[in-house]
C-alpha cells in the first residue's frame, strides 16, 4: 500500500487544520510559544493538557482533544520534563487498553 493510500484512512488533515487555527488564535491570545514555555516558561504544557483530558472525558467535546494534541507538540518543541527525549519504542513500551484487529487477523 502506498503511503497517501495509508494516511487516507489513518490520518486527520481536517484534525490538524484544526490544531493550526487554534495555534494561531492562541499566539494573539497568549503570546508565542517560545516565550511562554522556553523563554519565560509561564505556562505548563503537561498540566495543561492533563486537564483538558479530564475535560474531554467529563464532556465528549472533541475541540479538548485538538488542545491536548497541541499541548504534546508545545512539550515536544520545549520541553519542560527535566528527562525530555525522543527514543523510537517498540511494542511493550506503554500498552494499549484493549487490542488491534491484526492481532485476530494474524492468529
Amino acid at each position: 500500500m502506498e503511503l497517501n493510500e495509508i494516511l487516507s484512512t489513518e490520518y486527520s488533515e481536517k484534525f490538524d487544520e484544526i490544531r493550526k487555527n487554534m495555534m494561531v488564535v492562541s499566539y494573539y491570545k497568549y503570546g508565542a510559544v517560545k516565550d511562554n514555555y522556553k523563554i519565560y516558561k509561564t505556562i505548563d504544557a503537561i498540566k495543561s493538557l492533563e486537564k483538558r483530558l479530564d475535560k474531554y472525558k467529563e464532556t465528549g467535546n472533541t475541540e479538548f482533544l485538538a488542545d491536548i494534541a497541541n499541548f504534546a507538540m508545545i512539550e515536544y518543541m520545549y520541553p519542560q520534563h527535566p528527562a525530555a527525549h525522543y527514543n523510537g519504542t517498540d511494542d511493550g513500551a506503554c500498552e494499549i487498553e484493549g487490542f488491534g484487529i491484526n492481532e485476530i487477523k494474524n492468529k
